[in-house]
């Protein structure tokens, strides 16, 4: 998988970048979460940091198309992505589960 940023953009009200990005990969379209990855490490950022929000593949081709928002800190993600945006994204889902398992706990 080779991922290209074809447009950024500085958004310093809400603490980001947004980008457009492309990808060209040999089999099927990537998951979210390896794309997000991908980009994390290209951009030498923590993985909670980023949140892809949009990648579309046209029938028969092997290039995505897609566009990401590259927070600052994590906690700048959780505050302003909607609740569905950092579910797709499996950002904060750890700490849901610690403090799920937490409670039980507490309950016992």
């Amino acid at each position: 998988m080779q991922i290209e940023i074809t447009e950024e953009e500085k958004n310093e009200l809400l603490n980001r970048k947004e980008i457009s990005f492309s990808i060209v990969h040999d089999e099927e379209t990537p998951s979210r979460l390896a794309v997000r990855d991908s980009l994390a490490a290209k951009l030498d950022k923590d993985s909670d940091e980023v949140v892809v929000h949009k990648m579309d593949t046209k029938f028969g081709m092997n290039e995505t198309l897609g566009h990401a928002k590259i927070y600052e800190s994590p906690d700048d993600a959780r505050e302003i992505e909607e609740e569905y945006m950092l579910e797709r994204n499996k950002i904060g889902a750890e700490e849901a589960e610690e403090a799920e398992e937490g409670d039980e706990e507490a309950e016992a």
